[in-house]
């Protein structure tokens, strides 16, 4: 079954107060690249995650982006930094004394300084952190395979249709190329008749060998043969249990060679143009092939 790079998945988990909510994207790689944005007292599970998603998946570049919140109600605390608010109100009294004032000196006054008071957060317990967010993760992971496996019925059926066009248009070209030996023939004893004109007739004997070379130098027939074990291999990959997309860019290549030595050999401007077509119908397959995993 083949499956696709590119697909989406997101979904979150709570346990205790504690909430996870993740989204994963993937997208075309040639190698598994797994990155991951969460925040920093999150930072520790990050391996972990990786692994998990790995079990999954092979192949792709793959986002993943973790958002935590916790509903504690005593998670947020505040800090008092009693250096910085001694100092302040030291610094006042001075003012007093040295500008003879006779005001008091109050709360308010030091509360006015900056960063006597700050916010701080609770240290959250790792255990519960991953009991939210080993289990969110690996829930999307799965997910999203099934998204790059319902993806990939997609491509298949698309790939399928494009390999059983190239197979009915090769079937056309392998009976079109038994006449480019007889073309090439007739184009070599017209050049002669042109070129000896006003000369004695040459060997027929000579001639005929000539055009066995030309016909030989013509024959696409070993070509077409590659061509039909290379759709044959292409549906094995289709159907095999496992995503290969590598094998199948490697194998558009091979029919692309292919295709080039039969383009040069054609004797005509039908089989050139049944080539070319084929040719274009085989870089829309290539550009799905780099959607598969």
């Amino acid at each position: 079954m083949i499956k696709s790079m590119t697909a989406f998945s997101q979904g979150s988990k709570t346990h205790g107060t504690i909430t996870a909510d993740v989204t994963i994207r993937s997208y075309n790689s040639r190698h598994l690249d797994i990155v991951f944005y969460c925040p920093e007292s999150c930072k520790v599970f990050e391996e972990d995650i990786k692994k998990i998603v790995g079990k999954v998946h092979d192949r792709g570049r793959i986002e993943i982006k973790l958002f935590v919140r916790d509903d504690a109600k005593d998670l947020d605390q505040f800090e008092v930094d009693e250096a910085k608010a001694s100092s302040y109100f030291q610094a006042l009294k001075k003012i007093k004394q040295d500008l003879n004032l006779s005001a008091d000196i109050c709360l308010s006054d030091i509360l006015s300084a900056r960063n006597v008071i700050i916010p701080s957060k609770k240290e959250q317990d790792s255990k519960n952190l991953w009991e939210a967010i080993g289990p969110c993760i690996e829930t999307v992971s799965i997910n999203l395979d099934l998204m790059r496996k319902e993806e990939g019925g997609n491509l298949y059926s698309d790939l399928a249709v494009r390999i059983d066009y190239i197979e009915k248009n090769l079937k056309q070209i392998e009976k079109d190329a038994i006449k480019i030996p007889l073309i090439y023939k007739q184009r070599l004893m017209e050049r002669i008749s042109y070129l000896t004109s006003d000369t004695e007739e040459l060997d027929p004997v000579r001639i005929s060998q000539e055009a066995a070379i030309l016909a030989d130098k013509s024959d696409v027939s070993e070509e077409i043969v590659r061509l039909y074990s290379h759709i044959k291999q292409f549906r094995d990959i289709l159907d095999s249990d496992n995503s290969q997309g590598r094998k199948l860019n490697f194998l558009i290549q091979e029919f692309n060679r292919e295709f080039n030595t039969i383009g040069s050999k054609a004797g005509n401007a039908s089989l050139s143009h049944r080539v070319v077509d084929l040719k274009s119908e085989l870089e829309k397959i290539r550009e799905q092939v780099q959607n598969i995993e």
